[in-house]
């Protein structure tokens, strides 16, 4: 019988696939028999988990690029490309959050860094439209394939402080579902476009946010947890799951949604 949840003979990229949420993708995938091309700026984790891969049997390739420049996304492309003969998929996991992006409670509304909000809805919109465009190209001329975006709990419900975070992903989710839309009305079936939408999990950039160094919440990080009925943040490996799902033929009909994986945080009204 068919395991179609299987990636095997399949190849994806993985932008921001050396941050920690990233690993997780890349990791499943290459646990449900795919080919992956890990993707980001920082060079030395990219060869690190691709020689750790290889070194265990499976097949990935590093791609050192920052996804807001056409340049660097054609040459991963290329490489891709000439090493696989072939792309069967993108996860668009490179995005985030940054410092000047951040509205703190004294500060005056009407004087916020507007320069760096834009910056980060740059890095969360653009991030995802760049690549999509670059490699979105290929995976046409393999002639199947799927296209998975990040999105994030910040799109649907106002989450204080980041407001670039929160329109960029915002932004992200019109995207996906315009997107899915066009790839259906020129492909038909044959390339999709779907959103997952992590709640919260602890990355490199909102650790300190949420927890103590010495242990424990920060008031942030109990607001949080207060506000998820699972009463816990989530662990990069759950992402796993929706993702090959939504990368595999068992998805077949799927193509402009979004997928929650949030312990309920979505749904609950905070009564």
């Amino acid at each position: 019988m068919e395991n179609k949840y299987s990636l095997k003979g399949k190849v994806i990229i993985v932008t921001g696939g050396t941050g920690i949420l990233g690993n997780s993708f890349v990791n499943g995938i290459v646990e449900a028999g795919g080919a992956v091309g890990i993707l980001g700026r920082n060079e030395t984790v990219a060869n690190e988990r691709v020689e750790a891969i290889n070194k265990n049997g499976g097949k990935a390739v590093a791609l050192v690029a920052d996804v807001l420049n056409e340049k660097d996304l054609v040459v991963a492309k290329n490489k891709v490309w000439d090493t696989f003969g072939r792309l069967d998929g993108l996860v668009n996991g490179a995005g985030g959050n940054m410092p000047q992006g951040v509205l703190q409670p004294d500060e005056d509304i009407f004087k916020m860094n507007l320069d760096g909000m834009k910056q980060v809805m740059d890095l969360n919109l653009w991030g995802t439209l760049l690549p999509t465009q670059v490699f979105g190209e290929a995976i046409a001329k393999t002639g199947k394939g799927s296209i998975v975006n990040i999105s994030s709990m910040n799109s649907k419900r106002a989450v204080t402080k980041v407001i670039g975070y929160n329109m960029g992903k915002a932004a992200v989710d019109c995207y996906n579902q315009w997107f899915a839309v066009e790839l259906a009305s020129r492909y038909g079936d044959t390339i999709r476009m779907n959103a997952l939408a992590p709640g919260f999990f602890l990355t490199e950039q909102n650790r300190n946010l949420l927890t103590k160094p010495e242990g424990g919440y920060t008031s942030r990080g109990e607001s949080v947890i207060r506000n998820t009925p699972f009463k816990r943040f989530g662990h990069p490996d759950e992402l796993i799951g929706a993702l090959v799902w939504l990368l595999s033929d068992a998805s077949a009909f799927v193509t402009g949604s979004m997928i929650c994986v949030d312990g309920g945080f979505s749904i609950f009204s905070g009564v």
